[in-house]
């Protein structure tokens, strides 16, 4: 695949997959499978990893979770909730501890547990009293639905003997078969719609707003990832502690949780819940494996969106034929053309799926596609499902060709298609409402600036009451104005004012991500920004000086230049810089590049500084952090209980090894 095919396959994945997240998260209605979407997630992963200059800035790849509703109050996570990496492979789960292995010293032992399929939940107690329960929400932020977790019976309100003053615990709340078949039995009987599965109500049951219904449902709860405490040297013994608190837990006895040292238990753990999973009273989609001892967690350390030292194997599903009724089409923030297949709705894996995506003109054109055909329909868990086929045998005589469209169904504008590229664009980007729609969501972000009180109903009510065309208005609404719309109290109202007035603060780097200029991630706008220190040098760029800058190719450089050639995007600029936001690089007091060039490995425990800040402060001095080591590695900062096999390296190579005193001597010193 070459750069430009690539980079068409990045935009192309990363519309279909933030939709999907979407559906799922948000409104609790899946459409598609978790398999297709994992296979999905894991294509566009590798095809960022090997064309990093053309990652998306919302990447569903960085993206741990889905979108926060106002419905309830939205909490900030103390610890963050990341998900895990999934596969549906036996060799991959083989790989991955051979990978365990490598990277860490000692024995390791591995715990195995059912991947419940149900709502994640983080509750935090103090004093032995429940007092906070949050969902996962986006992984960063998420729901307090305290009233009516509450209402759940197995889940203590006040904890027995021997508990930390304050902690959190994580679980999984989900709707046990029997209680959900009870309630569709109720609704049938009612002539009320039947729920599609238990998953999908639990999470919209724990999102309602009489708790009193919440606890006629009688959800269930395991409970067992401890935060904030040091209860034990291990998660499976953390497990079995929490049990005497009050706490229902994972059985041993049932095989619902089991530790191992060897890869050949992980495998029999999974094959033996394969087949006895549907005897089970409540619904499973995988398998979980961890490695059990906490140092070697935090010695394996974290990938952007996921622990290195679990990862979650799924059970695959199956496939269905169904009626092709219709392709619509939907436009991107980029102008991305991606057709839709609108199919007969039909029952896969617990999910009613109604829509697939169909990617391109020529994947239309592979299939055949006509309407009305009998299309065969995969899937493997519960989001995304994929169209793998045509029943040509039974192909009516009515059937129309597909055939693509030729004009953007928003605004009209003829579609282009550049060469060696397989996706069509809508060209109109100042003037397609979903175009102009997504930059403003896009820069609204969490990854971008953050904004406080907007969200994506909110944008679309600000453009339909024409408040705003582009992301630069927000710094001119009212109070008056934005009071007016639909469902906006004065609280909501003064929220968002606050939050678009508090952007002004957020740092330039951030600024720079959220114009939302073609690949400029979030990491290349770290990169720009520390090189060119301000707007005015990035704009003035010459090629040469843009592709000098580290990991900065060709493309990006040419896409940071036709941004800026452009009148529109300047006067955008300009505005904003008007308004007060921030258009140059703040150093941190104290930071300084004497770590320039220089590569660090950090391991062990320390005394004065967490890991954490020690890679900190390295960055903040121009280093680098890695996570191995090398012959590249140019230091090594050894603390407590540092694996023997990487010490033994970095003298095998010939690396100078740092204790903490050392660092500190050499941040201080005038020279390194």
């Amino acid at each position: 695949m070459d750069q430009s095919e690539a980079k068409k396959e990045i935009e192309r994945l990363s519309i279909e997959l933030n939709r999907h997240n979407h559906l799922y998260y948000v409104e609790s209605a899946p459409e598609l499978s978790d398999f297709d979407f994992d296979v999905l997630l894991k294509s566009l992963q590798e095809l960022e990893d090997k064309f990093p200059e053309f990652a998306l800035d919302n990447s569903p790849t960085k993206r741990v979770g889905g979108d926060i509703t106002k419905k309830f109050e939205t909490v900030v996570h103390k610890y963050p909730m990341l998900s895990l990496s999934n596969t549906y492979s036996e060799e991959e789960i083989q790989e991955w501890v051979q990978r365990i292995k490598k990277l860490s010293d000692g024995k390791i032992e591995y715990v195995c547990e059912l991947k419940y399929d149900g709502v994640a939940i983080g509750i935090q107690y103090e004093n032995g009293h429940l007092k906070q329960a949050v969902t996962r929400g986006d992984g960063a932020k998420g729901e307090n639905v305290t009233n009516n977790v509450r209402t759940i019976r197995t889940i203590p309100l006040s904890l027995t003997k021997d508990y930390p003053e304050d902690f959190e615990i994580r679980g999984e709340i989900f709707f046990p078969i029997d209680n959900f078949n009870r309630l569709n039995e109720i609704r049938r009987a009612e002539g009320e719609p039947e729920f599609a599965n238990p998953r999908n109500t639990a999470s919209g049951t724990l999102k309602m707003q009489d708790s009193k219904v919440v606890s006629e449902r009688e959800l269930d709860c395991f409970l067992y990832g401890v935060y904030g405490a040091d209860v034990a040297s291990g998660h499976f013994e953390t497990v079995e502690k929490v049990a005497d608190w009050g706490f229902k837990i994972p059985s041993t006895k049932q095989r619902y949780i089991e530790k191992t040292s060897s890869v050949e238990g992980v495998m029999d753990f999974i094959y033996y819940w394969n087949e006895e999973r549907k005897n089970l009273p409540f619904e499973i989609d995988g398998i979980v494996i961890k490695v059990n001892n906490y140092f070697q967690q935090e010695e394996l350390g974290f990938t952007a969106k996921s622990p290195r030292w679990a990862i979650a194997y799924k059970f695959k599903a199956e496939r269905v034929t169904t009626t092709l009724e219709e392709v619509t089409y939907q436009v991107g923030r980029t102008g991305a053309i991606t057709p839709v297949a609108n199919l007969k709705p039909v029952q896969l894996g617990g999910t009613t799926v109604k829509r697939a995506s169909l990617h391109n003109q020529d994947q239309i054109e592979k299939l055949d596609l006509h309407l009305l055909d009998d299309v065969y329909v995969e899937k493997g868990g519960e989001i995304i499902p994929k169209i793998v086929g045509v029943n040509l045998d039974d192909r009516k005589k009515s059937a129309e060709k597909v055939i693509f469209l030729e004009t953007c169904p928003e605004c009209e504008t003829k579609l282009i298609r550049r060469e060696g590229e397989v996706q069509h664009y809508c060209p109109n980007e100042n003037g397609c409402p979903p175009q102009m729609k997504g930059k403003v969501e896009h820069f609204i972000g969490r990854k971008s600036m953050d904004i406080d009180g907007l969200g994506v109903e909110t944008v679309d009510a600000l453009f339909e009451a024409k408040l705003i065309e582009n992301l630069a208005d927000l710094y001119e609404l009212t109070f008056d104005q934005v009071v007016e719309l639909e469902r906006m109290a004065d609280k909501s109202a003064n929220n968002l004012i606050q939050g678009v007035e508090a952007s002004k603060e957020i740092p330039f780097e951030k600024v720079l991500f959220g114009l939302g200029i073609r690949f400029v991630g979030e990491t290349v706008a770290k990169k720009l920004a520390k090189s060119f220190k301000n707007m005015s040098a990035i704009r003035s760029a010459s090629f040469d000086e843009l592709v000098n800058v580290d990991e900065i190719g060709d493309k990006i450089a040419m896409s940071i230049q036709a941004y800026f050639l452009d009148e529109s995007n300047c006067h955008l600029v300009d505005r904003l810089e008007q308004y007060g936001l921030q258009m140059k690089i703040v150093e941190k007091k104290g930071a300084s590049t004497k770590f320039e060039g220089l590569t660090f490995v950090v391991s062990g425990v320390f005394e004065d500084f967490s890991r954490n800040d020690l890679k900190g402060v390295i960055e903040e001095n121009g280093g680098k952090n890695v996570g191995s080591i090398s012959k590249k590695t140019s230091y090594v900062i050894a603390g407590d209980k540092m694996g023997p096999s990487k010490l033994q390296k970095a003298n095998d190579l010939g690396i100078t090894i740092l204790t903490e005193k050392d660092f500190i001597e050499m941040l201080n010193s005038s020279e390194v």
